[in-house]
């Protein structure tokens, strides 16, 4: 170092160098040696990675030449017991959690990490937009210049950082945006997150609409922000039909999620609670002690770089798979595949037929081409499963398709000694030791009944129907806000008047036959023996709906558990479908409120394509299976927050549904995210089967 000078540039080559990227985390250890003659007076060590990145005006972002799309998260530093203070092994907690996600960027806002957190997107591999500290306020021109050279000079080395942030939403001061280059030998783009800065539009919580006409705009639109968490909505409620538009997109550089995990403290002077401050800190995809919630499984599904694209699947099926590589640099031959095809007994024991696994095909990144599997022959199976892994063997994804039309539960179908007896307005059917009992004045089973013993499911089916109150507003979601005007749900099912009853034996069976004037139309119960009740209903409506069906009663707090084979275990939104799978599931009663409890997978709510369902229940069992595998099942009201800040429905009891409702977020409505978000119009008439067994 020349007398009087306090720096110096050191030089060097390094030929053919493995260069850093999300996909291949490769670093290199760097020891810088000062020796005074022959004796070292001070060394440091510190791991680089060998990259280039850049922004191609109106063409996108490229790593090493090659175009990427970034897709992640925003995070906070947190935890209930220590809040922002994380251990080494948390910080890389977090990352691991945010890379089984299939995402690839995370923006740290809005201050600087604790420097582990760095190490661990260096090492494990993530891009990282790294921020100025700070919310909404700018810092003076002199104080800012001080933290900015903090700032980079303790950075500057992580290969994972591409961007610094200066400020968030309005927090920028301009004066500051050409002092990180002067400490930045890389000189990384600096950007303003909500304002379209250096070619990099990133404009926070744009509508579905919006999105389309930033996507148009003279510059990359990068929301560093979007689908704003609330409870259960947000994140991955409406992320398929945002992230189909946007991937596709010339103009589109990625977009990140807000936000990871939920921000509790844990209050010791109120016996523990996790306190969220209301809803201004349950936005998170996993909760506050780091629980899985749905949307995180559905964005895991629908950001995963091996995507398959067949969508039906029947028995006929010849083993070929279309595969999408969204890899941005592995090829596909580094991957794994693993198969199964699965068959379910009536008791829900799933069987395997035969499995495999082998390597990937030679896919190269954003390109498709065909997977080859020998499969046995299908008639016999029930589900077909597919799992794609990683290099390192991690699951990105497993899909599953459904190969039966119709899978029954446990029962050996004995005949019964059954009797119809008429009483005073109830129509009551005995069958073995049970009785049935049918309202003469509603058509509905009121009751199902056994010696003294009594199950209190019935009043039903009834139609049941609803939409959206007002459609007009949208906005931030708050307490002050006019308490419920754009998230209150009207009940349209309207009266189903009965019109015909007729009970009558017909070949060994009892038969309940029942017509309506109004939406229900026709039900016909057809109960042959205790494990063998059928009933076929018909419906038909016009108009706009949400939320369709039929419907149940049984109450709720009776209710200790259920069994199903669906698709699961997660419940589902008409836009946030994806993130389940075809399996046998259970799951005790829970009731959490959203924002103050955290267990998850949720009992109450909508799920996906189902072949049957177990209600364990302090009366007994009650168990229903459809016939079909194109409704949903609900089970109860979902819960929302104490605030009711994302929806009010009426009560839906357990229900068959054609039509489930989706979820907004904290920011935008319904209406406003995308097509798969959009109520329904329905016309004419929907038919259905259930089969029915009641255990004391």
């Amino acid at each position: 170092i020349p007398p009087g000078s306090d720096k110096v540039t050191l030089n060097a080559k390094v030929e053919q160098a493995d260069l850093w990227t999300a996909e291949t985390p490769n670093l290199y250890e760097v020891e810088i040696s000062l020796k005074k003659g022959d004796q070292t007076v001070h060394k440091v060590r510190d791991r680089i990675g060998f990259r280039t990145f850049e922004i191609r005006e109106k063409d996108g972002f490229y790593l090493n030449g090659q175009r990427i799309l970034l897709k992640g998260v925003n995070r906070h530093s947190f935890r209930p017991e220590t809040g922002r203070t994380l251990s080494k092994e948390q910080n890389y907690e977090d990352v691991r959690l945010i890379k089984e996600m299939n995402m690839n960027t995370v923006r740290l806002s809005h201050y600087p990490p604790n420097p582990e957190f760095l190490d661990a997107c260096d090492e494990l591999g993530l891009y990282v937009l790294n921020e100025l500290g700070g919310w909404h306020g700018k810092y003076d021109t002199g104080v800012g210049i001080k933290l900015v050279k903090e700032l980079v000079v303790r950075d500057v080395n992580h290969p994972s950082i591409l961007f610094w942030d200066n400020g968030n939403e309005g927090g920028w001061n301009t004066e500051l945006d050409d002092e990180f280059a002067k400490w930045d030998p890389r000189n990384r783009p600096v950007i303003h997150p909500q304002q379209d800065l250096n070619g990099v539009e990133t404009m926070h919580y744009r509508s579905y609409g919006e999105t389309q006409e930033y996507l148009r705009g003279k510059d990359l639109f990068f929301p560093t922000e979007m689908l704003h968490g609330l409870y259960d909505g947000g994140h991955g409620g409406g992320l398929y039909d945002y992230w189909e538009m946007m991937r596709n997109h010339p103009m589109c550089g990625g977009g990140l999620l807000w936000v990871f995990a939920d921000e509790g403290v844990v209050r010791t002077d109120q016996g523990g609670r996790i306190d969220n401050d209301g809803n201004h800190g349950a936005d998170g995809l996993v909760g506050p002690h780091l629980e899985k919630e749905g949307s995180f499984f559905t964005v895991k599904e629908i950001w995963s770089p091996v995507m398959v694209m067949n969508q039906n699947i029947g028995q006929d099926f010849n083993g070929e798979f279309t595969i999408e590589n969204r890899y941005d640099f592995t090829n596909l031959s580094a991957c794994a595949l693993e198969w199964q095809v699965c068959q379910f007994s009536p008791t829900g024991e799933k069987k395997i037929l035969k499995k495999g696994k082998q390597a990937g095909p030679d896919i190269k990144p954003h390109e498709a081409g065909t997977l080859k599997v020998d499969l046995p022959d299908l008639k016999e199976a029930d589900v077909l499963y597919l799992k794609a892994l990683n290099k390192n063997g991690e699951e990105l994804w497993a899909w599953s398709w459904n190969l039966a039309q119709k899978i029954g539960f446990a029962g050996n179908k004995k005949l019964s000694a059954i009797n119809i007896v008429e009483g005073d307005g109830i129509t009551t059917v005995e069958v073995g030791n049970q009785k049935l009992h049918f309202s003469k004045e509603t058509g509905e089973l009121e009751s199902v009944t056994q010696g003294k013993e009594k199950l209190a499911f019935g009043n039903g089916p009834r139609f049941v129907a609803f939409r959206r109150s007002d459609r007009s507003l949208d906005g931030w979601v708050a307490e002050n806000l006019p308490k419920g005007v754009d998230r209150i749900y009207d009940d349209i099912s309207g009266e189903s008047k009965l019109t015909a009853f007729h009970a009558k034996m017909e070949t060994g069976k009892a038969v309940i036959t029942t017509e309506y004037f109004g939406p229900l139309k026709k039900v016909r119960w057809e109960i042959a023996s205790e494990e063998n009740i059928k009933m076929e209903y018909e419906y038909g409506y016009d108009g706009v709906v949400e939320l369709m069906g039929i419907k149940f009663d049984y109450p709720e707090e009776q209710v200790k558990s259920k069994k199903w084979l669906g698709e699961g275990p997660y419940r589902v939104w008409q836009n946030r479908l994806h993130g389940t799978r075809l399996n046998v599931w259970e799951n005790e009663y829970n009731d959490p409120i959203p924002g103050e409890t955290f267990i998850y997978p949720e009992f109450k709510g909508y799920f996906g394509n189902w072949h049957w369902v177990e209600l364990e229940t302090t009366e007994g069992r009650i168990t229903m299976a459809t016939e079909g595998y194109d409704n949903y099942l609900g089970i109860y009201t979902p819960r929302d927050g104490r605030d009711a800040l994302l929806y009010t429905f009426p009560e839906s009891g357990i229900s068959v549904l054609d039509v489930i409702p989706a979820v907004r977020n904290k920011v935008n409505t319904t209406d406003l995210i995308g097509p798969s978000s959009k109520p329904q119009y329905v016309s004419g008439r929907e038919k259905g089967t259930l089969h029915f067994k009641f255990e004391f």
